[in-house]
């Protein structure tokens, strides 16, 4: 791993235990086993750290996507159609495989608990936790469930409702286990029993 990225790594342990705030450089380079000088060869201030581990997230967000297959973003009717082709187990599979992406994979784990402890203290950082899972996520549900209404996959009602109505408990089942990393059985049931509803209340193709 070369310096840089090593920098950029122990910066995300350290953010993500004692916060942004609570984190200097000093902390970082000490976690490095170089000198502040050193550091600074690589990065010009803790911000552009913040900003180069945010730019990583996203990039393992895509290479995500990319590695399961979910449709393109960018075309929604697209996209609609191959989840409306999914049956109910296909669905609950996709979400398994997300759902421990963001619960066990080490640098998005960690990447959430980072926006979770600086949200409060930090408004610059809390944009960020709300555009990458509040906002971008909701918005995307948003317009993919008004196009998979359109396409007749799912009832008519209100998209942005019925997406808050899918996503918010998943988010919460993050959050509830994020300590438990021994409870993946318990956690899997709870997540298949809403997905399971919710295709069962917005009328989903069945498995």
């Amino acid at each position: 791993m070369k310096t840089r990225e090593r920098i950029a790594e122990e910066a995300l342990n350290l953010f993500s235990r004692k916060g942004y705030q609570g984190t200097s450089v000093k902390n970082i380079a000490e976690a490095v086993g170089i000198r502040d000088s050193s550091l600074y060869k690589h990065f010009r201030s803790k911000e552009e750290i913040f900003s180069t581990i945010v730019e990583e997230m996203s990039h393992r967000m895509e290479k995500m996507s990319l590695d399961l297959g979910l449709p393109d973003e960018k075309h929604m009717e697209t996209a609609a159609k191959a989840y409306g082709e999914l049956s109910v187990e296909g669905l609950l599979e996709l979400s398994r495989k997300i759902f421990l992406f963001y619960w066990k994979d080490e640098f998005a784990s960690r990447f959430r608990r980072m926006l979770t402890i600086e949200q409060y203290s930090d408004k610059g950082i809390y944009e960020v936790y709300r555009k990458i899972f509040m906002v971008d996520s909701i918005t995307y549900q948003t317009a993919l469930f008004q196009e998979m209404m359109r396409q007749r996959v799912f009832r008519e009602g209100d998209p942005a409702a019925m997406a808050m109505n899918f996503y918010a408990p998943i988010y919460f089942l993050l959050n509830k286990y994020d300590q438990m990393p021994g409870a993946e059985e318990e956690a899997m049931e709870e997540l298949e029993r809403h997905v399971r509803e919710f295709c069962r209340i917005y009328d989903c193709r069945k498995g």
